[in-house]
């Protein structure tokens, strides 16, 4: 009888594994309703779970609330944004995927607004060895980079499973060495990204997803 509820535990959290992985979306659009500090533990902590290249998970999260603390924090994102939507979208209406298009327009006015409306904004860092982020000698020179974002993927899913949503933003131009310096984060790390977490607002825009064939996409052997 154990073995037969033991069983049945593990099909039904597989099935809920699949579920979460089904239901997560990026979301821009966040409600008034404020993350506990309990829920967000739980979310965070997920980060901990990812694999990492050198099994010391060498990652720190600062969380971020209150309005002036967000705002001062992405005081940069507005002008780097603004120049992103001016030079680059409109050009690339014609050539750009339907869907990718699609994406970036909802996107891009939103990446001031997102930051502050979810009101809890979670700032991951991870520690860099060896060479610069931006200079790789090779591309195992990546290895921290890709274990943190192994550690985002774990955060976004564990929040889809709280009924959380999220959105985050690759900082550019400016952007990081401006949070490294007003956190007083230490030389060797780097930042990954600005990640908003909150509950979606009741309009939510939800962005269509693109349809992959998995068939297309799976190869035997070679491509």
């Amino acid at each position: 009888m154990p073995l037969k509820t033991t069983s049945i535990t593990i099909k039904c959290i597989v099935m809920d594994f699949y579920q979460v992985l089904e239901k997560r979306r990026t979301i821009r659009d966040f409600s008034d309703k404020e993350v506990t500090d309990e829920v967000l533990k739980k979310v965070l902590s997920a980060a901990f779970k990812a694999p990492t290249n050198d099994h010391l998970r060498q990652f720190e999260l600062i969380v971020v609330r209150g309005q002036e603390n967000i705002a001062r924090l992405i005081s940069p994102v507005a002008e780097n944004t603004k120049n992103i939507q001016q030079t680059g979208l409109e050009a690339a209406a014609n050539v750009m995927d339907k869907d990718e298009h699609a994406m970036f327009v909802d996107a891009l006015p939103k990446q001031q607004r997102m930051l502050m409306q979810s009101n809890c904004l979670v700032l991951p860092f991870f520690r860099q060895k060896d060479c610069p982020l931006c200079h790789p000698t090779d591309q195992s020179s990546l290895n921290y980079f890709a274990s943190a974002w192994a550690a985002v993927e774990n955060i976004l899913l564990a929040a889809t499973a709280e009924g959380l949503a999220c959105a985050f933003r690759i900082p550019i131009g400016n952007e990081p060495e401006y949070v490294k310096h007003l956190v007083n984060a230490p030389e060797e790390y780097e930042f990954t990204c600005f990640l908003a977490i909150g509950y979606a607002a009741e309009n939510a825009h939800i962005c269509k997803q693109k349809e992959i064939w998995i068939e297309d996409r799976i190869h035997r052997n070679i491509w």
